[in-house]
């Protein structure tokens, strides 16, 4: 896979990357067909039925062996089109095509595979797309040199959705679960959808302002914080790219009010769905500017500028879903059309890869040759 190279459409490596992309995931399917058990999330198995799995699972094979042959006759090369034939092989020979969704007996634990499959599809079939047809940058490759390392956070958050679900709602379970929520519940769950929505959208969104600044104030915290920031390739896996300390302090101060209020059903599983796709978007390397929206909802050029390399414009756009949360704490930023000239963390290094990065602010400063650092700007 080409680092310096942007891809094109017509030469067959896009198509030959598809197939692969797509024998992968089939493969991977199959295991979750053999060992739902273990490798499948109770909560998301309510989302899809059997049917839709196995009709999923043919539909990649299909697509895999159409994009082997696009791939083969447009570059007249072998290379993409025999990989990917030869996944799905392997995944056809392993059941792909005959094994049926069976009841699942509950375990006590279980990593979230299928979750994983299919908000990668989906992912993959929303953001690919914008970013090959409208970049923002357009020399940049889908196959910059950091690439493995923003996939292999995307991984691990979802294999081990189980692990973060539980140790993130623990804090407001301890905090709140001993107070009488019931009545509030009820209440809460009397509003209008949109009502309850909105409501649940801005407790979340200024509860994670709040906790994201405290990442970016607080110079210790800000070493973990800023493994999100390293990244010079901004693109739809960048937000993957978060340490897991990060992680958990975050998302439970986050679920806070949700547990508080205690949202419906229909409620959650939309703004679940909503923050599960608009994270990615925010980070996608596109130049689509989203005209009066970008005003409403946070947009790539905002949080790009909230990634911005310059000192000069640290401090800024800390809200995840709504511009005017910055605009009440004076941390909003958004210059028109203007873009920043590049993204990262320009007083910084840090190690290669997601075991390293996850190491790192345990032992060293990326700003400093020990643990005593002191704050160098307003980041």
């Amino acid at each position: 896979m080409t680092t310096n190279k942007r891809l094109k459409v017509g030469q067959g490596q896009i198509s030959g990357y598809l197939s692969i992309f797509l024998a992968v995931l089939v493969l991977l399917a199959v295991f979750c067909f053999r060992y739902p058990e273990q490798l499948t999330t109770p909560e998301f198995r309510e989302v899809y039925t059997k049917s839709i799995a196995e009709a999923l699972m043919i539909f990649g094979v299909i697509a895999s062996f159409f994009f082997a042959a696009v791939s083969l006759l447009l570059s007249k090369k072998i290379k993409l089109a025999l990989t990917g034939t030869a996944i799905t092989g392997v995944a056809i020979i392993l059941g792909a095509l005959t094994l049926n969704g069976r009841d699942v007996v509950k375990t006590d634990w279980h990593f979230g595979l299928d979750w994983m499959i299919l908000d990668l599809l989906l992912m993959v079939a929303i953001f690919v797309p914008l970013e090959l047809f409208f970049p923002k940058n357009k020399s940049q490759t889908k196959f910059h040199e950091e690439w493995r390392t923003d996939l292999t956070y995307f991984v691990i958050s979802h294999l081990f959705i189980q692990f973060f679900g539980i140790v993130t709602q623990k804090p407001a379970v301890l905090f709140f679960g001993w107070i009488g929520l019931e009545n509030l519940h009820t209440w809460v769950q009397g509003l209008p959808f949109i009502l309850a929505l909105f409501l649940a959208f801005f407790t979340t969104d200024l509860f994670q302002y709040w906790a994201h600044r405290f990442f970016h104030t607080k110079v210790f915290l800000w070493r973990f914080h800023s493994i999100h920031h390293s990244t010079q390739n901004m693109d739809w896996l960048a937000g993957s790219r978060t340490h897991f300390i990060d992680i958990f302090f975050t998302r439970a101060m986050t679920f806070i009010p949700l547990y508080i209020l205690g949202f419906s059903s229909t409620v959650f599983n939309v703004y679940i769905v909503f923050i599960a796709i608009h994270a990615v978007l925010i980070h996608a390397n596109t130049r689509i500017n989203f005209g009066f929206i970008k005003y409403i909802f946070t947009t790539p050029q905002y949080h790009h500028w909230h990634h911005c390399e310059d000192p000069k414009y640290y401090g800024h756009n800390f809200a995840s879903i709504f511009p005017f949360i910055d605009m009440m704490f004076g941390t909003y930023y958004l210059p028109d059309k203007k873009w920043p000239a590049g993204t990262g963390v320009h007083e910084a290094s840090y190690p290669k890869g997601f075991i390293k990065q996850s190491i790192y602010p345990f032992t060293k400063s990326p700003f400093d040759t020990d643990l005593n650092m002191e704050e160098r700007s307003e980041r």
